[in-house]
């Protein structure tokens, strides 16, 4: 190896170690066992479960009732041990996050808080979480009936599609709105990290974001997706259409006397029983209310209530056309 070979390698491993020390030396280290990080993996084969028992014909291909139900047990039985070990590792590791946290910075922050590592709140841990897990897996009926809503909303909503089959398989819009229900649920619950974790997987896969916080009626159809936003304090009533490209956003976010961000505001908007909005369009703000039957245009830019019945548009713009063979 020549000087200057050499030389270079030591340039390099001096700076990997330089570097390594110096995100080392910025990192906070618990004198309790570290807890271990939600890994997207396991939340997508949670998901896949999930969206298996919601949808059981796709899963199963028994003949019977009495089949089909052993078999939906079974299933179920694995998902609440899978849901119950994911929560506790969440819950875990949200009370080691929070721990060097201020209580302003991190509000689910007490005194009582668990601390992971010590064998009693690993105990106390698992108990919540086989509970949390058991309340979850009670509201899957509910949440199945409220997709069934869903579907039929898509293919009544849609002429190009032929069956109830082709919404669940080729959907992006049913797909985000089948994992905004199972993610909901869980934000309920107050279990952290995982309905986020879902409902970012789902919009890296069909270009939907839904906030897991959001309160969504039934009848919900989201045609085409791609690049849909809704925020988390957005409320949308039953039977609501609407487009790609759509924001269901904020204007600002408010901040209290200390200039911290007030995060229990409603910042997003509601959308009442009935209306339709089409593509591009943006409706913004806490206090703005759509109301019952109203149209919303494409690429219209709301930020004030409209009463209900209402259609609204923009001015059609001109076209100019010009030859550039002439």
């Amino acid at each position: 190896m020549t000087t200057d070979a050499k030389s270079n390698q030591k340039q390099k491993a001096q700076t990997l170690t330089s570097v390594a020390d110096e995100i080392v030396d910025s990192m906070k280290f618990a004198a309790a066992q570290t807890a271990p990080i939600p890994k997207f993996d396991s939340i997508v084969g949670l998901i896949s479960r999930l969206k298996g028992i919601v949808y059981p014909s796709f899963r199963s291909n028994e003949s019977s009732p009495e089949k089909a139900r052993a078999q939906l047990e079974s299933e179920l039985k694995t998902t609440h041990e899978l849901l119950t070990r994911q929560i506790a590792i969440a819950i875990a590791r949200h009370y080691e996050s929070c721990e060097e946290m201020t209580q302003e910075d991190c509000p689910d922050k007490s005194e009582s808080s668990i601390k992971y590592g010590e064998h009693e709140s690993l105990a106390l841990i698992a108990a919540q979480s086989e509970i949390l897990a058991t309340d979850y897996v009670s509201k899957l009926p509910e949440i199945r009936k409220r997709l069934m809503t869903d579907l039929t909303a898509a293919y009544k909503g849609d002429p190009a599609c032929k069956n109830y089959d082709e919404v669940i398989l080729c959907y992006p819009g049913l797909q985000a709105v089948t994992v905004y229900r199972l993610a909901h649920e869980l934000h309920l619950l107050n279990v952290p990290f995982l309905p986020r974790m879902m409902s970012e997987w789902v919009h890296g896969e069909t270009g939907v974001d839904i906030h897991p916080g959001a309160t969504i009626g039934n009848h919900f159809f989201i045609d085409h997706g791609t690049g849909v936003v809704i925020g988390e304090t957005c409320v949308i009533g039953e039977h609501v259409k609407i487009y790609q490209g759509v924001t269901l956003g904020a204007i600002s976010f408010p901040e209290d006397e200390m200039g911290q961000l007030i995060r229990d505001s409603k910042r997003h908007p509601t959308i009442q029983d009935n209306v339709v909005i089409y593509a591009n369009a943006t409706v913004l703000g806490g206090e703005t209310v759509v109301g019952q039957g109203s149209i919303i245009g494409s690429s219209v830019w709301l930020t004030s209530s409209v009463e209900p019945g209402t259609t609204v548009l923009m001015e059609k713009p001109k076209l100019r056309l010009r030859n550039q063979t002439k």
